[in-house]
C-alpha cells in the first residue's frame, strides 16, 4: 500500500484528505496526518481504515525524518515557512512533495539537486497561487498556438462572503487568515505594467487606486494590486506584454474604508503598543490621533479623516464598536496590527450557517491575423458549509489532485516547479471541473488598459 504523508491539520486540509480518502481503495493509498496536535490530525482521520493520525513536531527532526521515509510522497500543508526543513528530508530520502505555498527563495536553490533525483517538489498548487497559473496558462498557451501575441494579461482573485451571508456594511468577513488581510499590501511597492509604461504604487495609496469589473449574476466588484505583478512576465513567458496586472478583488467601497486603518496605522506591525493589555477599543483609536481637551474621539477621528457624519465610511466604523470605552483589548504587547485584527474578528468571522466565495477573474487581450481580440475569463465558487468552504475546496482539491497524479507518474517532470505546463494543468483542470470549479469564456472588444475610458498613458 502506498503512503502519503500530510503534515498539518489545518482548514484547508479537511477537502484535502476528504478527497484523498474517497479514492484510497481505487488507488490504494493509505493517508498519514501529523500535526503537532494529534487531536486535530484524529479528527481528520475519523474511523476511515485506510487513515493513520499522528503526533508530528516538525522541530523534532529525527520524528520529522523518520515519517518522512516512512511515506511514498508528502504533503506540507504547514505555515510556508516551515516547508524547506521538510523539502530537505525529501530530497534526502527521495520523497516527492507538494505544497500550496509560494517558492522561496531557499525552495528554489534545491532545484538542481531535485532534479538529480527525479523528484517533483510542487508548489503553488492551491487558488491563489495555483488555480489562477493554470487556468491562465491554459488559456495564455492557446492564444500562442493559434498564432496570437498577447498584449493584456490581468487576473484578480478575492476570497468573499457569498451573497447569501453578506450581512455587514463592509460586505466582507474573514474566509482565510486574518492576520493576512491585516497586514496585506505592506512592506513593499505594487508594481506592475500599463501599455508598456511601468507604474508602483506605494502602500499608503494602495487602497485609493482601484479598478472595478462585473461578474454576471454577482455585480460589481473593486481591485486593488497586489504587491509585483512584473514577476509573471518570466513565468508565464509574456516578456514583451504591454499590460500585465494582478490583484485582490473586494465588494465596491471596502478599499475606501480600508484605507482609514491605513491612513491612520492601525495596520501597522512593526512595534508593539505601551498597556496594550488594559487599553480599550477607544484608547486604542484615540492613541492614533491628536490630543484636545475638548474635542470627543469621534469628532478628532471625523475631522482628521475627513469624513461626514452621514458617510457610510462612519456608518461602517460605528458597526465594529470601535469606538466602545468598555471593551478592553485583552492582548499583551500587541502590535496595531494585531489589536484591530481582534477588533475585527469579533465581527467579521463566518457564522456556523455563513458561506463564502472565491471570485477569479482574468483578462486576456491579443493580436491574432492583423486583428485585436479580448477573453474574459471567469469563476466563482461558492462554498457549501463551515467545512467545505470555497477557500478549503480551491486549495485542498488542486493539491489532492496534484498529489496523486504525482504517484501515479502522470506528472513527472522532475523539478522544483509551479504548475504552469500543459504536463500539469490540463488533468487538473479538467477534474477540478468535474468537481464543481470551472471557468467560464466571454469574447469581448479589445480596448487595451482603459478602464475609465479617459486618454492618455
Amino acid at each position: 500500500m502506498r503512503k502519503i504523508l500530510i503534515i498539518g491539520a489545518g482548514k484547508s486540509t479537511s477537502v484535502l484528505i476528504e478527497y484523498l480518502l474517497q479514492k484510497s481503495e481505487s488507488e490504494n493509498i493509505e493517508i498519514i496526518i501529523g500535526d503537532l496536535i494529534v487531536e486535530n490530525a484524529r479528527k481528520l482521520a475519523g474511523e476511515h481504515r485506510r487513515a493513520r493520525a499522528m503526533q508530528l513536531d516538525i522541530f523534532e527532526k529525527n520524528e520529522r525524518e523518520q515519517a518522512v521515509q516512512d511515506a511514498d510522497l508528502v504533503i506540507s500543508m504547514l505555515p510556508a515557512r516551515f516547508h524547506i526543513e521538510v523539502a530537505k528530508d525529501c530530497l534526502r530520502f527521495g520523497r516527492n512533495m507538494v505544497t500550496a505555498s509560494y517558492v522561496s527563495d531557499e525552495m528554489q536553490q534545491l532545484d538542481e539537486e531535485v532534479r538529480k533525483k527525479g523528484l517533483v517538489f510542487m508548489n503553488e498548487i492551491g487558488v491563489d497561487p495555483g488555480i489562477d497559473h493554470m487556468s491562465a496558462m491554459k488559456v495564455i498557451d492557446r492564444i500562442r498556438q493559434q498564432g496570437g501575441k498577447m498584449l493584456l494579461f490581468e487576473s484578480f482573485t478575492g476570497g468573499l462572503v457569498a451573497p447569501e451571508s453578506d450581512t455587514n456594511l463592509w460586505n466582507y468577513k474573514f474566509t482565510w487568515n486574518p492576520r493576512n488581510v491585516v497586514v496585506g499590501g505592506q512592506g513593499g511597492v505594487a508594481k506592475f505594467l500599463q501599455e508598456g509604461k511601468f507604474k508602483y504604487i506605494p502602500y499608503n495609496r494602495l487602497f485609493r487606486r482601484t479598478e472595478f469589473l462585473e461578474v454576471k449574476k454577482y455585480g460589481k466588484f473593486e481591485v486593488y494590486a497586489n504587491r509585483n505583478s512584473l514577476k509573471y512576465k518570466s513565468i508565464y513567458g509574456l516578456d514583451d506584454i504591454l499590460t500585465l496586472y494582478r490583484g485582490t478583488i473586494r465588494r465596491v467601497g471596502f478599499s475606501r474604508a480600508w484605507n482609514m486603518f491605513v491612513q491612520l496605522g492601525m495596520t501597522d506591525d512593526s512595534y508593539t503598543m505601551e498597556n496594550s493589555e488594559e487599553m480599550s477599543y477607544r484608547d486604542f483609536v484615540n492613541s492614533f490621533l491628536p490630543y484636545s481637551p475638548t474635542d470627543s474621539v469621534e469628532l478628532k477621528f471625523r475631522h482628521n479623516l475627513k469624513i461626514d457624519q452621514d458617510d457610510i465610511m462612519w456608518d461602517k466604523l460605528l458597526e465594529l464598536d470601535i469606538f466602545n470605552p468598555d471593551k478592553k483589548v485583552g492582548l499583551k504587547n500587541a502590535t496595531p496590527a494585531e489589536i484591530l485584527q481582534k477588533i475585527l474578528m469579533e465581527k467579521w468571522t463566518l457564522s456556523p450557517e455563513d458561506k463564502d466565495m472565491i471570485v477569479m477573474y482574468h483578462k486576456f487581450g491579443y493580436e491574432i491575423n492583423g486583428e485585436q481580440k479580448q477573453i474574459d475569463s471567469t469563476m466563482v465558487h461558492i462554498g457549501e458549509d463551515q467545512t467545505r468552504t470555497a477557500m478549503a475546496r480551491t486549495v485542498g482539491l488542486p493539491v489532492g489532485i496534484a498529489a496523486l497524479k504525482i504517484l501515479n507518474g502522470t506528472i513527472s517532470t522532475p523539478g522544483v516547479q509551479i504548475p504552469i505546463t500543459k504536463e500539469i494543468y490540463d488533468p487538473i483542470l479538467k477534474e477540478l471541473e468535474e468537481n464543481g470549479i470551472s471557468f467560464k469564456e466571454e469574447k469581448k472588444e479589445y480596448l487595451g488598459y482603459n478602464p475609465f475610458g479617459e486618454v492618455g498613458n
